[in-house]
Parts: C-alpha cells; structure tokens; sequence
C-alpha cells in the first residue's frame, strides 16, 4: 500500500488537527480530518483507513478534565471498531490530548479492577508547577515496541499541557509497562540526571514517561507534539542548525507510514 489513508479525529476545542493533517501529508500519508460525530454516527467509517491520529487541544473545552468526554465516548460507542480496527494491524496515535483520551478510554493501559468497579490503569494529572506548561524538551526512546518510534534514539519536541504527569494506579503497573516494554519515551536532561528535574521533564512524570503503547505495540500516546516540529526551522534555534534538515518529529510519522510498506 504506498499511500495509507489517516483518520485525524477532531472534537469541538481541537486545535492541532491541521498540523497533525500536514505532518502526515509531509510523511507521504493522505490525510483526512473526521468530526467525532461524523464517527459517532458511521463508526464503520474506520474501516476506510490505516491510521487513527487523535490530535492535540482541548476537546470539548476539557470541561470535565482533559480528554474525559471524548474518552467516554469512545469507551461506549467505539471501542469495539476501535479494537477492530487494531486487531486488523492498524496504528492508532493520540498526541496530548490524544494521549489524554486514549489512556483515559482503556485503549493504552489495561483497566484495574477497584470495589466500584474498574478504573484506568493510569492517568495524566495536573503538572506539579500547577500550571500551563510550553517548552521545548529533550526525549529518549527507551523501547522499540512501537512502530512509530523505531530506529530513533531521541528527539527534541515542544510540549504545550497543562496535564500531562503519568501517573501509574499502582507501581505495579508501571512494573509491568516496563517489562513489556511499553513505556516508549521518556525525558531526558542534557547531563543524564535520573529522575529527570524540572523543567526537563516538565510535568513531573512519574519515572519521566513521556509515552506508552499498548500490548501490541500498535496504539501509542505520547505528551510531546511531534507534528510541531516537522520542519528544521520549527525548531527555535533553526538558524544555528544546517539548512534543510527536517524537523525530528517529522520521523514518527514516517515510521507510521512505513509501517505499511
């Protein structure tokens, strides 16, 4: 298949469904943009694609927290396309808010069972400075379980949250995220310190996660905004830097792409 076909699923207070559009279009991807009540209203759409982005923003003006409505949405009325849609060996990929609806419907970090009921795995909490987080930031690929990440040791991506902190329900859900190794990007400092200090890791990620995928490898989140940093001269020190050198995020999107070739 030389050109897969991308869903880019936006939501009322989305706002990077453009940029993710372009990244993909860059990485030799056609690229399409789907209201969630388009999809809501014809989930077989999915089948007419090979990659699910969910981009960042604030969908649904995070009125109930980030990603939380979309979230439950798709925990009610799509997951069983969506769960066919990976077992068909497609990519699913949520970026911030992304991330923040993917982990919080249960496609990312299996559920854990609580005496009311079952409740996700993990979560993305308010930053520990308490507030709105916009910098650049360093990244380490820490495991090759996703397909979106293969063969790139780091990256440098800007992030722009305000909750973002991973936060594992237990320690032995971040155990096991490890040993399978799902946990596929973490930050980093410039001189190596573990745990990475504010403001390298800036959110206060437990264990610096910066992303995870889930057990197949195929559906991935991740805090960091790859499709903001496509083109060398997004980076801020672009005229430091030779001409003509693309931007690093501009490699995940490719690796999806590949990934069908």
């Amino acid at each position: 298949m030389p050109q897969p076909r991308v869903l880019i699923l936006r939501a009322p207070g989305t706002n990077c469904d453009l940029e993710t559009a372009y990244a993909f279009g860059q990485a030799a991807a056609i690229a399409e943009r789907c209201h969630m009540l388009r999809l809501l209203e014809s989930p077989a759409l999915l089948r007419n694609y090979q990659i699910l982005c969910v981009p960042g923003g604030f969908s649904y003006g995070d009125d109930l927290g980030a990603g939380r409505v979309a979230a439950l949405q798709i925990r009610r009325r799509l997951a069983e396309e969506l769960h066919a849609f990976r077992d068909a060996g497609k990519l699913i990929l949520g970026i911030c808010n992304g991330f923040q609806i993917l982990l919080r419907s249960g496609l990312l970090v299996e559920d854990v069972p609580q005496q009311d009921g079952a409740v996700p795995g993990a979560t993305l909490a308010w930053n520990t400075s308490g507030r709105f987080e916009d910098r650049w930031i360093t990244l380490r690929v820490c495991s090759q379980r996703s397909p979106f990440f293969r063969e790139i040791e780091h990256l440098e991506l800007p992030v722009a949250h305000a909750e973002g902190r991973f936060v594992p329900r237990t320690p032995d859900v971040l155990a096991a995220l490890e040993a399978a190794g799902r946990v596929v990007l973490r930050y980093t400092a410039p001189h190596g310190a573990v745990p990475a200090p504010y403001p390298y890791n800036p959110n206060g990620s437990v264990d610096d996660v910066a992303a995870v995928c889930d057990a197949t490898g195929q559906v991935c989140g991740l805090m960091p905004h790859p499709e903001r940093h496509v083109e060398g001269t997004h980076h801020p020190q672009w005229t430091r830097r030779p001409l003509h050198t693309p931007g690093d995020g501009l490699r995940v999107f490719q690796n999806a792409v590949a990934w069908f070739r």
